[in-house]
């Protein structure tokens, strides 16, 4: 009976937990090892005297790069503040002895730059016109068309990239001349919409448009032209700003075919008209020509400067 009643006790008392089984962790990957193949290591960039090296490199490369291209501009600047013999002193000086203004009324009076300013002016704005008609037309059609041998095009637009301009001249030349567009405006703006660079840049930007915005329009009825008017172009706003601001700055800068087509000189444009009275005047009159010519283009680019890089990188990344 003892041994019946522990029995019975032994079964009543509850049964001791079992011990839990511990998870096993995951094993996390050894840390690899990246090997840097540069000149400098990060390790000794990030010591002491590679970060002075660094900056001081840096700091080095920037300010010189700086003064390369700056120079010219200060160059020109001041030289138009000063007379005719300071100009011609040698050695040079850095800084006129007397700031003076009178060069840039002279020039102005002289080289008549009102009027090679409007013509100037006259003429960008009509090639920004064409140009903008023409290769935005071209660029949808090869990336949203998608035409027969529309790549065969596109390379040939783009061979004409790797032809220097004054190979082409004599024929462009040759070709406004039997069109009879001497000393017409159109002589300069045919030849500005022909531009393989701006339909490239569009072409790339029209890519990277998603393809479902131009079928829901064109589920809604939309055509081709009104596709391009209400989908494409208003989220094209950073790469025409691009196309825009070269087209523009092109116009002020040519100056060989300028010279060819517009030979009449109440037609000239800016740069042309600026060397063919070059000859009759003082280098610091000159200088300040060159420097009222300059402006105009400065101010474009300061104004649209972020455009330039936003519509450069806008089309490169999709997503």
């Amino acid at each position: 009976m003892t041994s019946v009643r522990q029995g019975l006790a032994a079964s009543a008392e509850p049964a001791a937990p079992e011990p839990r089984r511990r998870r096993r962790e995951p094993r996390r990957p050894k840390p690899i090892d990246v090997q840097f193949r540069t000149i400098v290591s990060p390790h000794q960039l990030n010591s002491r005297w590679g970060r002075r090296i660094y900056w001081a490199v840096l700091v080095t490369v920037v300010v010189s790069f700086t003064l390369i291209f700056v120079f010219p501009l200060y160059w020109m600047i001041t030289g138009a503040m000063k007379t005719g013999e300071e100009i011609a002193q040698m050695p040079p000086t850095l800084f006129p002895a007397h700031l003076s203004f009178d060069a840039f009324l002279e020039a102005w009076d002289l080289f008549d730059i009102g009027t090679l300013l409007r013509n100037t002016a006259c003429y960008a704005v009509g090639g920004w016109l064409f140009s903008m008609a023409v290769d935005v037309a071209a660029a949808y059609a090869l990336s949203k068309l998608r035409p027969a041998l529309g790549n065969v095009v596109l390379g040939a637009m783009l061979a004409t990239l790797m032809i220097p301009p004054m190979v082409v001249l004599i024929p462009t030349y040759v070709t406004i001349v039997d069109l009879d567009l001497l000393n017409n405006p159109w002589g300069l703006w045919f030849p500005a919409a022909a531009n393989g660079f701006n339909i490239f840049l569009l072409k790339r930007f029209f890519d990277s448009i998603p393809r479902e915005l131009i079928e829901a329009a064109q589920i809604d009825g939309a055509g081709a032209l009104r596709v391009l008017w209400s989908v494409v172009l208003p989220v094209s706003r950073p790469i025409l700003g691009v196309v825009s601001i070269f087209t523009i700055v092109n116009a002020f800068r040519d100056f060989v075919l300028p010279l060819l087509v517009m030979s009449d000189s109440e037609k000239m444009t800016i740069s042309v008209g600026l060397s063919q009275t070059a000859g009759a005047v003082s280098q610091n009159q000159i200088m300040g020509g060159l420097v009222i010519a300059s402006i105009p283009t400065i101010i474009v680019f300061f104004v649209f400067q972020r455009h330039i890089m936003a519509g450069l990188t806008a089309g490169s990344i999709k997503g």
